[in-house]
């Protein structure tokens, strides 16, 4: 029995295949991942991340969709975050200004197929970023978000909010999110705990 040949790709066919792409792909060392569609929550609670911050950080930071990636520096990665937050000159891996290098604040939205990954792998590969402070798990099966936020001397500190707490402030940009807000007609029926 033959072996299968894998192909590895090198970043610069990974760029030119995705840039054509209509399915988003993650780059891990030469190889690809496919990103699965979003449910309607998913998306919801994206968008209003989305609107929410924008209105607060207006003239003061950028606040990207999932559209923008991220490279990770010395990993050979490139990874799609939900919401991405630049404040300052963004650092660009080349002229397409597709691929962000640096972020201070980024927002996963869990869901049962990502959450693993989102809390281990990609969280450690955000934290290879220069800029970044602040990281955000929002559930879509209930009111919860957990902040992720680097101190001073680059431990990170974990905190939450949910039902019973109205906000969850982002302390490295100054604002934050209204719970209610975020989970504007998102509806929690029929979601496995």
């Amino acid at each position: 029995m033959l072996a299968e040949q894998i192909h590895i790709m090198t970043e610069e066919e990974y760029l030119e295949m995705e840039r054509r792409s209509e399915i988003k792909h993650e780059y891990h060392q030469g190889e690809l991942f496919s990103m699965a569609g979003a449910s309607g929550n998913h998306n919801l609670i994206v968008a209003n991340i989305i609107r929410d911050l924008g209105i607060q950080l207006k003239r003061r930071c950028k606040v990207y969709p999932s559209d923008i990636k991220i490279k990770i520096k010395n990993t050979g990665r490139f990874v799609y975050p939900d919401v991405t937050v630049v404040c300052g000159k963004e650092k660009y891996f080349d002229n397409a200004k597709d691929v962000l290098l640096d972020a201070d604040l980024i927002v996963e939205v869990l869901s049962d197929s990502t959450e693993l990954y989102e809390r281990s792998d990609k969280f450690a590969y955000y934290r290879k970023l220069d800029s970044f402070k602040e990281y955000l798990l929002v559930s879509q099966k209930k009111k919860k978000i957990e902040k992720f936020l680097k101190n001073e001397s680059g431990f990170w500190k974990i905190s939450e909010a949910g039902e019973n707490d109205p906000e969850i402030i982002i302390e490295s940009l100054g604002c934050a999110l209204n719970i209610e807000d975020i989970y504007d007609f998102v509806v929690f029926e029929n979601l496995k705990e």
